[in-house]
């Protein structure tokens, strides 16, 4: 297949069904082995239309507006907006992706926090008008530059625990929504709803009882001022797990059929991001140097040593890492553990084992600490759930090539899509046949050409 990030041009392998993911996998690494050792990654794209079709038996009919900087590759773009799903843009470069799909400005959402005044301009020309909002100098900005903006005031929602501090750096709170709604007033500037967002980390899931409940109140409050609103958002935060959707149902279907009733006439929206595509793309990377370490180097500050001396430490450098794919490393946990590619005898001794990118720079630590059979340079590891956060605009630290990307997509989800009536010509002419032998001759075999 050919995929670069930057490639608008692609193709999607339909596997038969006896062909799995495991077997594109080898298929691939047997490919770079002979051709140069680059990371790669594949996207099983069927995983978004079980996600959506997942979405819409729990949370139907809250309407799904994809963060396009969650993962911007044409693949997973193209897909969505083919199953109907709307898009939440961050930037200019966002939105421009979005209207080459041929999606309406009524299905976008721009939804910068600090939007620059060149790329509110851009919105007010695309017919992009939907936005968000959670301060007077935002709203003056708008004002300026989008006299048809429609507005979602973004509130904050309460700091329950530690891990909650980021939401509170954007959103703005209940007393300044007065404000905020008389300065639009003013500005002549329409206020149509509310936006909310729940980290994904939450824990509380009170948290959006709270967050519906001051919404109710914004609602309320901007009756007063003859505005009216007809959207709420709820933001993202869906891990992807169903149980988490299920559990987040449960919790916020009762107060919207309370205080957003269907007679309302409120839409109610959310931001599922992570839950589409993080389980749908698997990383392959290849170890490209490989150090043994001292022991206590590893251990932090104040453990004690129980290792046996003559033990080694193993640290490996791969071709991939915080500058790239591993980028969010840099801001949270990673939540995947890496596989050995190579097969490997069930009673062959572990070792520690630290991950870094290629780099070489401190921050580039994929792994600080794992168990692992030694490997050698030209080995490989996988990472799965790697589809969020990781496939957007990345640096080339060091010169360092961007991973290929093949998406593939089974008979049995492609034969969903046509028979939902969602498979478009458009999208239909990017896939071919992949038979399910491993071993395909090189012209048959996923093309890395540029």
């Amino acid at each position: 297949m050919k995929g670069f990030l930057e490639d608008a041009n692609y193709s999607i392998g339909l596997l038969d069904e006896g062909a799995t993911l495991a077997d594109v996998i080898d298929n691939c690494i047997y490919e770079h082995t002979h051709s140069g050792k680059r990371a790669f990654y594949v996207g099983d794209l069927g995983k978004l239309v079980k996600k959506n079709t997942q979405w819409q038996n729990v949370m139907a009919p809250i309407k799904p507006f994809y963060p396009v900087r969650c993962n911007s590759t044409p693949g997973v773009l193209e897909i969505l907006g083919t199953l109907g799903v709307g898009f939440a843009c961050s930037s200019k470069s966002e939105m421009v992706l979005v209207q080459d799909l041929g999606i309406s400005p009524e299905n976008m959402i721009y939804t910068n926090p600090c939007k620059q005044a060149s790329q509110i301009k851009y919105a007010a020309k695309a017919g992009i008008n939907i936005m968000t909002c959670d301060n007077d100098i935002e709203l003056k900005k708008i004002a300026r530059n989008h006299p048809n903006a429609k507005l979602l005031l973004h509130i904050a929602t309460e700091d329950i625990t530690a891990d909650e501090e980021m939401n509170m750096k954007f959103g703005t709170t209940l007393k300044n929504c007065r404000h905020l709604m008389e300065c639009a007033k003013e500005l002549g500037v329409q206020v149509v709803g509310v936006k909310f967002h729940v980290s994904g980390s939450c824990k509380e899931l009170q948290t959006y009882i709270h967050a519906i409940s001051d919404a109710r109140c914004v609602f309320d409050m901007a009756g007063e001022f003859g505005f009216k609103m007809n959207m709420l958002d709820i933001g993202g935060g869906f891990t992807g797990s169903e149980l988490q959707l299920e559990e987040v149902n449960h919790v916020i279907r009762p107060l919207l059929d309370v205080y957003f009733p269907k007679e309302s006439g409120v839409n109610v929206i959310a931001e599922p991001g992570r839950y589409y595509v993080s389980s749908a793309f698997t990383l392959a990377v290849n170890v490209i140097a490989k150090k043994t370490v001292e022991y206590d180097k590893l251990l932090p500050s104040g453990v004690e040593q129980t290792r046996n001396d003559d033990e080694p430490i193993f640290t490996y450098y791969i071709n991939d890492g915080v500058y790239g794919s591993f980028a969010n490393k840099l801001s949270e946990k990673l939540n995947t553990i890496p596989e050995v590619h190579k097969k490997y005898k069930e009673d062959e001794p572990l070792f520690a084992s630290s991950l870094w990118g290629p780099s070489c720079d401190e921050l580039d630590q994929i792994v600080e600490n794992c168990l692992l059979p030694e490997l050698s340079v030209g080995d490989w590891l996988i990472f799965d759930n790697m589809g969020s956060g990781t496939l957007g605009e990345q640096s080339t630290f060091n010169d360092y090539q961007r991973p290929l990307i093949y998406y593939m997509m089974s008979f049995s989800d492609w034969d969903e899509m046509q028979d939902a009536g969602i498979a478009s010509d458009t999208l239909m002419k990017n896939f071919f046949f992949v038979p399910s032998c491993i071993q395909l001759s090189p012209e048959d075999r996923f093309s890395t050409a540029a």
